[in-house]
């Protein structure tokens, strides 16, 4: 698929202007996540879950990153949802067929959010494509990644492992 420079551009203004329309700087770790509820599929998203140890990404259709990024929490989900972890990934495309595209191309067996006016980024502080964080089931974030690549692979499962460890 080819994405056009202006459609590109306007994403990465989207992101650029959402995170400055709010005072929030990104959200570091002990900080209680805000919980939205945004569309998914068919049905209203969660973000995070509640209670549970959730995987939230932000990421968009022209984010190369994203394209590495889907199979492994993909991977992640199949590998650790008995164990109670939640992966939603907040779509952040003004177009919402510019998601439905990306999703025909590289499927997510997750929850998907979909957020075309791209505030959830304002209120999570994502600067960048991919940003995931860890937030716990109660609430606070336990870690915060930008980007994705296969050393990042290892070492975001270790994280997840670790705390699903720790969770009750």
């Amino acid at each position: 698929m080819t994405v056009s420079m202006p459609r590109t551009f306007r994403a990465v203004a989207l992101v650029l202007l959402a995170s400055a329309a709010t005072p929030v700087l990104s959200l570091e770790v002990g900080d209680l996540a805000p919980v939205l509820s945004l569309q998914g599929r068919e049905a209203p998203v969660a973000v995070p879950v509640t209670g549970k140890l959730t995987y939230v990404d932000f990421w968009a259709s022209w984010c190369g990153p994203c394209r590495k990024s889907f199979p492994w929490m993909n991977q992640m989900h199949r590998k650790y949802a008995a164990e109670g972890l939640e992966i939603v990934a907040v779509n952040l495309d003004q177009d919402r067929a510019d998601a439905g595209a990306f999703l025909e191309q590289i499927p997510g067996d997750f929850r998907i959010a979909f957020d075309t006016a791209g505030e959830s980024a304002s209120l999570y502080g994502v600067k960048g494509m991919p940003t995931s964080l860890l937030v716990g089931p109660d609430g606070k974030v336990l870690e915060v990644h930008a980007g994705f690549n296969e050393k990042d692979a290892e070492v975001l499962e270790q994280m997840i492992r670790s705390h699903l460890e720790a969770t009750p």
